[in-house]
């Protein structure tokens, strides 16, 4: 059998695509896979050009399958591989379009691969195979789980790159308190000076669901969202109809905490949760306040985690500055088909000197975590 490429996620229904999930995280399922399309978040002239890939028996039932896009650039990835790119480019090799197994503009670890190991390996196999018939350079597959990344192992031809995160642990704290409690002096005087900041300047903060949100609630939302971009002289990823689509479609897995200033929304961070997790995903204020950044993107999240009994919180890619706010170092896996051997060949010499780099980044990033020793 060969993989099938799917131009839009309604090509499967919800029950067949979600029914080879294997872990509860919303990011994966066909609902938001739809609204990133059906918003135009993706397609068009993005280069984000939908190409899910797909495994199909005789009577049509999926198989196994992955999210997948067909690039012209390397924007909205989160894995960088500009370098690679102009390598090529200066070499006179094409580079783009290239093929990626991702979920778009959310560098989260998650199923990528979907489906039977058996039935994934074939249809990884096919998807490689294909790959210089249809004028792509490569396959990328983007923050693999533990489960792929064990699949895709001694594979021939994948090579793996590793990546550092920030994730916060909920350790049993009973409240945001207890949590302080863990931390060193001075650690701990550091928080609370700035959530005092925060409240100093008179404001406040409100947790919605996605159904308790109306449209103007969501205008603003979605203002406070696309200015993180615009103040940096960038056009926003997503789309407005995007977040009522989501609202629309999986509210039950929206959180979305608003800040307000003597009543005045100013700023909000939106997250979606999914089994015992907290994913911190978009933030925004439309005027500038002393360590409100902070307090909305960490402290808040924290405090829903402990008080709701979620396990972890995700609060995105990058960021030294969690570290020293108790977000431990994590890594991440991506694996990188690509067909041309001089470049497979160099990105692999790359690869080995930068995994161990990254090794070491992470166990030095340790040594900056705030809690107490011993």
């Amino acid at each position: 059998m060969l993989p099938t490429c799917l131009t839009a996620i309604h090509d499967v229904t919800a029950s067949q695509w979600d029914g080879l999930l294997t872990e509860p995280q919303p990011f994966l399922q066909h609902a938001f896979l739809a609204a990133l399309e059906d918003s135009c978040s993706v397609g068009g002239r993005t280069g984000w050009q939908p190409a899910h890939a797909a495994l199909l028996d005789a009577q049509g039932q999926l198989l196994a399958a992955m999210p997948g896009y067909v690039k012209s650039h390397s924007y909205g990835e989160y894995v960088f591989d500009h370098g690679w790119a102009d390598a090529c480019h200066r070499a006179g090799i094409d580079y783009y379009p290239k093929l990626l197994g991702a979920i778009p503009f959310s560098p989260v670890t998650g199923q990528r691969l979907l489906g039977a190991p058996e039935a994934v390996g074939q249809l990884l196999d096919g998807l490689s195979a294909g790959l210089q018939q249809q004028g792509l350079s490569s396959l990328h597959i983007n923050f693999t789980t533990d489960a792929e990344n064990a699949l895709l192992h001694g594979r021939d031809g994948w090579l793996q790159r590793l990546g550092c995160q920030f994730h916060w642990r909920n350790q049993g704290y009973r409240d945001f308190q207890d949590f302080l409690d863990a931390l060193s002096s001075r650690k701990r005087k550091q928080m609370r000076k700035e959530r005092e900041q925060v409240a100093g300047q008179g404001i406040e903060f409100e947790w919605r669901e996605g159904h308790q949100l109306r449209e103007i609630e969501w205008d603003f939302v979605y203002l406070c969202y696309a200015n993180t971009y615009r103040v940096r002289g960038q056009s926003p990823y997503l789309t407005r109809a995007f977040f009522s689509l989501l609202a629309e479609r999986m509210p039950q897995m929206i959180r979305v905490v608003l800040a307000h200033q003597t009543g005045r929304p100013v700023a909000m961070a939106f997250s979606l949760v999914g089994g015992d997790s907290l994913y911190g995903r978009y933030w925004g204020c439309l005027a500038e306040f002393d360590r409100l950044h902070f307090e909305t993107c960490f402290y808040q999240g924290m405090e829903y985690a402990i008080s709701h009994g979620l396990q972890r919180f995700d609060a995105g890619a990058q960021g030294e500055h969690k570290l020293v706010r108790g977000f431990e170092p994590v890594m991440t896996h991506s694996w990188h088909y690509l067909c041309h051997p001089g470049l497979r060949a160099a990105v692999a010499n790359f690869l080995t000197e930068e995994q161990q780099g990254v090794r070491g980044y992470a166990e030095d990033a340790r040594s900056l975590l705030p809690y107490r020793q011993g």
